[in-house]
């Protein structure tokens, strides 16, 4: 009989509280708006009704209330560090023959050893981002920085091909942790309407870094040797330690955040009745939160509809000496389990694949020119970088002026529909990228196959790479603003994907290039980028349709949870 009670209070409760999915073959929603009905302070045990955007919860401290100079001066101390990560990646490419020849290896052996950096760079954000989702930025950056300065050294006093292998993934772990949750830093102090463009600030950095590679290990090679590189890197990282330890404030707040307020709940359900009652009164008698109501008659959970900061400061400490203290164990890093939560949601596939592939070509086009450089014009690794610096010059303008035009279109759409803002109106602000990048494409790799004149090729690359982060500035927003308390993973499953996308092209690109020539090969990336414009342009139409029934769904399944754990709870 109970379990029938049970039963119906969960269907009632559902029926009062869940937000209605949206109707099926609906067209794209004319207003949206971001709810996070699970979301839990730190003061409280949970609450199956929205009271707050989990992206704008209360929070002490809050970092996007901080001065513009501490915003700014965050932003770039994390875009040093994601330049000094992504130089990493690439730097070592023109001390390819004096490597092979000191070690020894063999090029296969080499190339083993990009690959894998690559690879692993892609792939090892989900565990920062699990993390950081519960223990802030701070200590994943301090202690990732600390594993990149290592793997340097090793590398640069490595007398043997094998543990130069291990160590540069080592420096790849390393490294990631600033590539997969630096924007979500920047999702902590900055907006949706100004995220955009400091988007787009941040990755230059990401873009000056390959684009730089080259030429300072084509120089630090040439003067001191390639061991000089590796030691250049460790004085780089070791200065950007020094920096997270001294100068960075944590801007992670676990109030904000979905993987901390999900493990909070778990430890809430364990709690015994008794805890939880001594958490209620000390709640009320410092004029705090009430915790928690609970009966098997009338199951009402609550907070206080004013949930002010000041409560906060001055009741929150009593209140969470009562609760369950979160203790991370390996159990809860599980990388599979958050990348799988924001894979349930076909936008964010969408988006992912489309980020994949636009990072794909973004690493497969300097890369491959590099070879045809090399093989066809005869050019040394100086030559060759000044060359595709080029590349690097229209990335930056394309990340530049992408996120500022991204930005200047959410507002304009923001404005046309009544103020309300959902995150696929950014999209728009791709579409010129989208049609113009596929033929742009295929009319460079044509060009570099009958051609042989550098001046267009340096225009082709200049635009190519213009283009193309012109669209990714973009999704790699939206990635950010369709996944709020959750943006580190997301960023992290988007960081994944482009790895193993970036891994394949890599792989791809020799064989192409030697078998089909660049007419070819390029022929073939125009179709896949053809394929990623069709995705982002479904992704503009059905988005928010799919994420507000993705978030109705999680909202519907949290809420039963949490009112037969609140009924539990209740029982004597």
């Amino acid at each position: 009989m109970a379990f029938k009670n049970t039963s119906a209070i969960v269907e009632q409760s559902t029926r009062n509280n869940a937000t209605p999915s949206p109707e099926p073959g609906r067209p794209p929603l004319l207003k949206s708006r971001t709810e996070a009905s699970v979301a839990l302070s730190t003061t409280s045990t949970v609450v199956p009704k929205p009271i707050y955007d989990i992206e704008h919860m209360p929070v002490y401290d809050d970092p996007r209330e901080w001065s513009s100079l501490r915003k700014n001066a965050t932003l770039v101390l994390i875009a040093f560090a994601s330049m000094v990560a992504a130089l990493a990646a690439n730097i070592q490419n023109p001390a390819v023959a004096e490597m092979e020849a000191d070690l020894p290896a063999t090029s296969s052996q080499f190339s083993l050893s990009i690959s894998l950096y690559i690879l692993v760079q892609g792939l090892f954000p989900l565990v920062w981002s699990a993390i950081s989702e519960v223990k802030g930025r701070k200590l994943v950056y301090v202690f990732s920085l600390s594993l990149f300065t290592i793997g340097s050294i090793v590398v640069a006093v490595g007398k043997h091909i094998e543990p130069v292998i291990g160590f540069r993934c080592l420096q790849a772990a390393g490294s990631s942790a600033v590539t997969s949750i630096g924007s979500a830093t920047l999702a902590d102090i900055f907006d949706p309407s100004e995220r955009g463009r400091k988007m787009g600030v941040y990755y230059v950095a990401a873009l000056i870094g390959p684009s730089l590679g080259p030429i300072f290990g084509g120089v630090l090679t040439t003067v001191f040797g390639w061991r000089a590189i590796f030691w250049f890197l460790t004085i780089i990282a070791g200065a950007c330690w020094i920096s997270f330890v001294v100068f960075y404030r944590d801007t992670f707040r676990c109030e904000r955040s979905l993987t901390y307020q999900n493990l909070l709940r778990k430890r809430l359900r364990s709690a015994t009745p008794l805890s939880v009652s001594r958490a209620n009164t000390k709640a009320s008698k410092s004029g705090g939160i009430n915790c928690l109501k609970s009966n098997t008659s009338d199951i009402t959970i609550d907070i206080e509809k004013s949930l002010e900061k000041e409560v906060q400061k001055d009741g929150q400490e009593d209140i969470k000496s009562e609760l369950p203290t979160i203790t991370l164990t390996l159990r809860d890093v599980n990388p599979l389990k958050p990348l799988l939560r924001v894979l349930r949601r076909k936008n964010n596939v969408c988006i992912l694949l489309s980020s994949g592939l636009l990072y794909s070509f973004a690493f497969l086009l300097p890369y491959a020119t590099s070879r045809r450089l090399a093989n066809s014009y005869g050019f040394n690794p100086l030559k060759i970088g000044l060359v595709t610096i080029t590349v690097g010059a229209g990335s930056v303008f394309g990340s530049v002026l992408g996120g500022w035009w991204s930005d200047r279109a959410l507002r304009r759409l923001k404005e046309a529909n009544g103020g309300v803002s959902y995150p696929e109106m950014r999209l728009r602000s791709t579409i010129a990228g989208l049609i113009v990048l596929p033929p742009f494409v295929l009319g460079f790799g044509w060009l570099c196959h009958l051609v042989h004149h550098l001046a267009p090729l340096c225009v082709f690359l200049f635009f190519g790479g213009f283009f193309n982060i012109w669209i990714y500035a973009s999704t790699l927003a939206y990635v950010v603003d369709a996944n709020a308390g959750r943006s580190s993973t997301a960023v992290a499953a988007n960081s994944a994907f482009r790895g193993v996308f970036a891994f394949m092209s890599i792989e791809a690109a020799v064989p192409l290039q030697d078998n089909l020539g660049d007419g070819g090969m390029y022929s073939v990336f125009a179709g896949l980028l053809l394929i990623n414009s069709l995705i982002i342009l479904l992704l503009w139409w059905k988005g928010a349709q799919w994420r507000e029934e993705a978030e109705a769904y999680e909202k519907e399944r949290a809420l039963r949870s949490d009112t037969v754990a609140s009924i539990n709870v209740g029982k004597p």
